[in-house]
């Protein structure tokens, strides 16, 4: 068992155990968390507490995750938005609320579950419950991601996104107005030293680099281009509000109240380039905005 203790800060008094548990535990359904409550591998102050508990600043939580089980992911018929497919690689189009790959209390609905159901060969490389992946976007994210069929291509996408030659370009919709027409916000992160559940930009974090470009400003909102130079968790969001600009819908590094109505930060995985890992060429990817991001444009572009 790994234990893991986390501190409560003020943003998070008066949340439930339960809902703490499974936000700050990657990709665990809130069942899922109910359920390690009751076996007691939750505490509170070095007590067990029920999962209706509400956290109280500057309880300790202690969480004891277990390791992970290797686990057969069944394969499901879920509608996939393919952009392309071929022997090698396939580039799919995630929708918001669509979680990547299986994970303790989310083993189904997944990309990966969906991707089984499509096509048999997939890279073994990350595992039974990672099969293919070769990098991720968060469940509120939108937008596209290249899939490796097989061992070969997957070592070649790999080392793609390691010496940052893989093209990954975002659109995002950020509170206020950003005054400079592009620039680059170059940091360390690594996970907030209180708040465990985020990432911040520390001084002994990763190295991650943005390079942010201004594509349309409206009475109190930006439309910008971020292109990623290196790829850590929440890398646009963190740098989005470090720069004072948090992602709209974004109630993790943003406002706590949000004027929109959104499942998610308004983030969209707009643009993919790559080379082709049997080929040689140099292929690029483009996907649609989806209807919550462009119903949210449409509304911004009416009080200019």
């Amino acid at each position: 068992m790994e234990l893991e203790k986390y501190i409560i800060d003020e943003s998070q008094v008066g949340k439930r155990l339960d809902v703490f548990v499974s936000e700050t535990c990657d990709n665990m359904s809130r069942s899922f968390a109910q359920g390690i409550i009751e076996k007691e591998q939750v505490k509170v102050n070095d007590k067990v507490k029920k999962s209706n508990y509400k956290l109280r600043l500057k309880d300790e939580v202690s969480i004891e995750k277990s390791e992970p089980v290797e686990l057969q992911v069944e394969a499901e018929d879920i509608p996939l938005d393919i952009v392309y497919e071929d022997s090698d690689i396939i580039v799919v189009n995630k929708p918001q609320d669509m979680v990547v790959h299986p994970a303790p209390g989310n083993y189904n609905g997944t990309l990966v579950n969906g991707l089984l159901h499509h096509c048999k060969d997939l890279s073994g490389i990350n595992g039974v419950i990672r099969p293919g992946i070769v990098h991720r976007i968060d469940k509120d994210t939108s937008g596209i991601l290249v899939v490796a069929k097989n061992d070969v291509a997957h070592n070649s996408l790999a080392s793609q996104l390691k010496d940052h030659s893989m093209k990954r370009t975002y659109y995002a919709i950020v509170e206020g107005i950003i005054k400079e027409d592009e620039g680059t916000v170059q940091t360390q992160i690594g996970r907030h030293p209180v708040e465990r559940i985020k990432m911040a930009v520390v001084k002994d974090g990763k190295e991650a680099i943005t390079n942010y470009r201004v594509l349309e400003r409206f009475k109190n909102h930006t439309l910008v281009e971020c292109r990623l130079e290196t790829g850590r968790t929440h890398q646009i969001r963190v740098h989005m509000a470090y720069l004072h600009h948090p992602l709209v819908g974004d109630l993790v590094y943003g406002h706590k109240k949000q004027r929109f109505k959104l499942q998610g930060q308004a983030l969209h995985a707009k643009n993919l380039g790559l080379i082709h890992p049997t080929t040689g060429e140099y292929m690029e990817f483009d996907s649609k905005l989806p209807e919550y991001f462009e119903e949210v444009l449409d509304k911004l572009r009416k009080e200019v």
